[in-house]
């Protein structure tokens, strides 16, 4: 069945390729980016010729995930255009390389800003319609660095991704009643076909970069390619676009929770399912495990454990 998606950040990498691959599936997608009239005036005129050329309804809209105006006005165009909202696909982010301690309080905000409250304010413009239509799907771009292999001079960018990834895991249980289902997208370090080491930013400050590099000379190039030797020669930024496919098209209610996509193999998913699993052990041990799936309510109320030794089967 087709599908209203949202989309940030669907500039370029993860979030461009998954657009248009999900529109190639026959849904409805609003490549949400910032900027649209000028510096992305470009990727819009290009998202419009994919669409034209390929007879797929792929389309952009303004969305600055640093403004909650702006994920407002955002959410209102897709109602107003699409009629309805399904999935809301979190993707937008930045990252920042150099010695931690060189970045000022205020870049590491920055970047929290970005990769974690930028989240908030598109829920909190969309989650009210997915809500009162109980029905839909929350997915969550997040990344392996959250539970895996953690090289040095990034440490801004998987702090706010760890952060982001805790605040999924939190959403999955109060969503679940309103039959809202959460699925977390977990790309591993492709260092290829995405911006992310492109654009990234750089502590403005450098007064403390020199003590570092003295140590630590080329770090950042041996991390990258030490990352890419670890991949397999067929690694690709579209494995991650199909992934998204995958979980959108699942029947809802079977979606997986986690899904892993990573080249490097740094731990990540194994970390992952030990976590997940003491995750759906404890909700079932204090009597929430109907947390676990979305859920159309009113459910049919669960026996108490009182109930059940007075009624054994």
């Amino acid at each position: 069945m087709s599908k209203t998606i949202l989309i940030t950040g669907a500039g370029s990498g993860f979030g461009a390729l998954a657009a248009r691959r999900l529109a190639d599936a026959g849904h409805t997608v609003y490549a949400a980016m910032r900027n649209t009239t000028g510096r992305n005036a470009a990727r819009v005129s290009d998202a419009r010729a994919y669409a034209a050329d390929h007879a797929v309804d792929l389309r952009t809209v303004e969305l600055d995930v640093l403004s909650q105006e702006s994920a407002d006005a955002a959410v209102a165009t897709v109602l107003a255009e699409a009629g309805r909202l399904d999935v809301i696909v979190h993707n937008a982010g930045h990252m920042v390389t150099g010695p931690t301690e060189a970045f000022t309080p205020e870049e590491l905000a920055a970047v929290y800003d970005t990769n974690v409250l930028g989240t908030q304010r598109v829920n909190r413009a969309a989650l009210p319609h997915l809500r009162a239509q109980e029905h839909g799907l929350v997915l969550w771009i997040g990344s392996t660095s959250t539970k895996g292999g953690t090289p040095p001079y990034l440490a801004p960018y998987f702090a706010a991704k760890s952060a982001m990834d805790a605040l999924a895991v939190s959403y999955a249980a109060e969503l679940a009643r309103f039959n809202i289902e959460t699925s977390i997208i977990v790309p591993g370090s492709f260092t290829t076909g995405t911006n992310h080491f492109v654009t990234g930013g750089h502590p403005a400050e450098q007064t403390v970069v020199p003590a570092y590099e003295a140590r630590y000379a080329g770090l950042m190039d041996q991390v990258s390619e030490r990352l890419a030797a670890l991949a397999p020669a067929d690694a690709d930024v579209s494995q991650v676009a199909a992934a998204i496919v995958d979980v959108v098209d699942t029947p809802h209610g079977k979606r997986p929770f986690r899904v892993h996509i990573d080249p490097a193999n740094d731990g990540s998913e194994t970390v992952s399912a030990v976590a997940d699993h003491i995750r759906a052990e404890f909700l079932t041990r204090i009597g929430l495990d109907d947390l676990l799936t979305p859920t159309a309510w009113p459910r049919t109320p669960r026996p108490t454990t009182h109930e059940q030794n007075r009624n054994p089967r």
